[in-house]
């Protein structure tokens, strides 16, 4: 069988093709709905429903636009039934991560992942992201995941690039000098 990530980059690039071809389709916008179905898509009990050969393609899209929260466009509409079509709809996380690569890729930013042993306030995370831009040198769209076992700092993602201030990062690297 295909590596999903095998399956997934032709949907990926020709939904982006689509939507940078047409005037007038929000970029952000497709990334929103793309995201949703992708986090539909990765329900445990849809993925039942999907190998069941009983359910058929009309009921599929009806639960899925049924179960959105927010009204979905014809073009989302369009690449779901395509989706459905052709039996791919468990590839759509994959595809989802693909896409949003595609349009980071032409907006010039990264998504990056900031784990924190606390929330962080929205001041703190302006000044952070500011800093982190500096750092990394492309814009960057920032999500804050809270992690305890962090003890206090932050730990950012982007990408393959990981940066950890943490207590805990630092307390691993004591225990490493101190055995070695």
């Amino acid at each position: 069988m295909a590596e999903l990530a095998t399956i997934a980059r032709p949907y990926a690039e020709a939904l982006y093709k689509a939507c940078t071809g047409k005037t007038g389709v929000d970029l952000g916008g497709a990334s929103a709905w793309v995201d949703e179905l992708a986090a539909i898509a990765a329900n445990p009990q849809l993925r039942q429903l999907l190998d069941n050969p009983k359910v058929s393609a009309e009921q599929l899209f009806g639960l899925i636009t049924g179960v959105a929260r927010t009204a979905l466009p014809d073009m989302a509409h369009n690449f779901l039934r395509t989706l459905l079509d052709n039996g791919r709809v468990q590839a759509l996380p994959e595809i989802a991560a693909q896409f949003r690569a595609l349009v980071n890729q032409g907006n010039g930013s990264s998504d990056a992942v900031v784990y924190s042993a606390f929330p962080l306030d929205a001041n703190a995370l302006a000044e952070l992201g500011a800093r982190l831009q500096k750092r990394f040198g492309r814009q960057l769209n920032l999500s804050v995941q809270t992690d305890e076992s962090l003890i206090g700092g932050v730990r950012v993602v982007v990408g393959d690039e990981v940066l950890d201030t943490s207590v805990k990062a630092r307390l691993e690297q004591m225990k490493a000098a101190l055995i070695a």
